[in-house]
């Protein structure tokens, strides 16, 4: 019996000793490339570090997973995530190379997982040339212009029927409200049910002659030209996606401002004081004009971008080298391997000390008299380098117009403090609940 137990220990051995040693092999395997890697872990095989990167944390925290690397390696290190060999960067001065190097060094690019979600003929995932038509023909429905011209009255409408439904009821959340129902309901689902869905609503509408001046009539005739870059299946996945990106942006900022406004009194009061001034000068009683909004929303805009910056909603934007690339790091110089996903965290750069006194602290005033440049060096709410986010005018109208309406019209409370962790999105773990009434002044 001894000599059974000791044959079993023998082979439970070397089972150990075989799969220690194919660990750390897949920890330690180097690619061929000329140069040196950035220090770090591969992790698990497969998965890598995947399920640390999903860590809880606090809304005003250093992720753990990034804490616990930048002290043992720095701010440039290896890893692998999602299935995917990464490296991970949180230097302002290398994430604003990295995306100035777009298209040379650098091309977007997204791990496995994600392509698989989002769909592999997602024109967000193309390079050059297909992205500068992509921004073109998105640009044609949340560009500047086609707010002006046809979408501004059509939010500025709903945005008041949905609060003054809500004010009948006394109390609501201020992210469901915020969020389209349409989107809610389309995205909601599974991606495949979705796409059911869009691609009725694309066979419905090429079938009628109406024209309804929006995003699917701008796909439909794109669809129609000779030379274009689209199929269906391309115009469905960017569909979807767009209806993504507006489920989970826009609410989530509205809510972080409203959050933020409910617990600051002066930014508050400063705020009503100025869309007071708006409806004072105000000539009809129609509702938000585009000049308002450009040109008499100053402060609202500065408490717009702050709530951006600590909202953070992407906490990591891909990219992947397209040749092996030489990046600084601490002393000495590091090669990102060709075909390895780079990722950069833009938190890093918003509460970074010395760019913002007192980073952690909502302060909108921060921004007074500061030109604010989308995708500069230090503020990276919506990406950069060439891949500026197409819909950042979209959602800055669309709070805008929210915060006119929620403070000119209505009194306000939070119904409880919300409490938001990050995973690494953000989430409210509450809701965040309004306590509403018309205004008596």
């Amino acid at each position: 019996m001894s000599f059974m137990w000791t044959v079993a220990s023998l082979v439970i051995a070397l089972v150990v000793v075989s799969i220690s040693h194919w660990l750390y092999r897949w920890s330690n395997t180097k690619p061929k490339c000329i140069g040196k890697l950035p220090p770090g872990s591969m992790g698990f095989p497969i998965i890598g570090e995947t399920i640390h990167f999903f860590k809880p944390y606090g809304f005003y925290e250093i992720p753990p997973f990034l804490k616990k690397r930048l002290l043992r390696y720095g701010p440039l290190f290896r890893t692998n995530i999602f299935c995917s060999k990464t490296v991970f960067s949180t230097e302002p001065d290398v994430i604003f190379e990295i995306f100035r190097q777009e298209n040379k060094s650098f091309a977007l690019g997204y791990p496995d997982m994600f392509v698989k979600v989002l769909g592999k003929d997602n024109l967000f995932f193309k390079p050059g040339d297909i992205h500068k038509h992509l921004k073109q023909i998105t640009q044609h429905l949340l560009g500047a212009e086609s707010l002006k011209q046809k979408m501004i009255g059509n939010m500025d409408q709903e945005i008041r029927n949905h609060l003054r439904l809500k004010a009948s009821e006394s109390r609501f959340d201020v992210k469901d409200t915020v969020l389209n129902m349409v989107v809610a309901s389309m995205t909601s689902m599974a991606r495949r049910e979705a796409i059911d869905v869009i691609k009725d609503v694309l066979t419905r509408r090429k079938e009628s002659k109406e024209k309804h001046g929006d995003f699917v009539d701008t796909m439909l005739e794109d669809l129609e030209k000779e030379n274009t870059i689209f199929d269906q299946g391309s115009a469905i996945s960017l569909i979807f996606s767009i209806l993504v990106v507006a489920k989970e942006g826009v609410p989530n900022i509205t809510s972080i401002a409203v959050k933020f406004l409910s617990q600051n009194p002066k930014a508050l009061a400063e705020l009503k004081r100025e869309h007071k001034a708006i409806l004072r000068n105000r000539k009809d009683k129609g509702g938000v004009s585009w000049e308002e909004y450009r040109h008499s929303m100053s402060f609202t805009n500065m408490v717009i971008s702050e709530s951006l910056r600590l909202a953070n909603l992407s906490p990591v934007m891909f990219r992947k080298a397209l040749r092996d690339v030489e990046i600084k790091g601490k002393n000495i110089r590091y090669t990102i391997p060709a075909g390895w996903i780079v990722a950069v965290v833009p938190a890093m750069v918003h509460f970074d000390e010395a760019t913002y006194e007192n980073p952690l602290e909502f302060n909108p005033w921060r921004w007074e008299g500061k030109e604010m440049i989308w995708g500069s060096k230090t503020f990276m709410v919506f990406g950069g380098g060439v891949r500026l986010c197409v819909g950042a005018e979209f959602a800055r109208l669309h709070i805008a117009l929210f915060l006119h309406h929620l403070v000119t019209t209505y009194d306000f409370s939070l119904v409880q403090d919300c409490e938001l962790i990050r995973t690494p999105f953000l989430h409210f773990t509450k809701g965040l609940l309004l306590n509403i009434s018309e205004s008596s002044k």
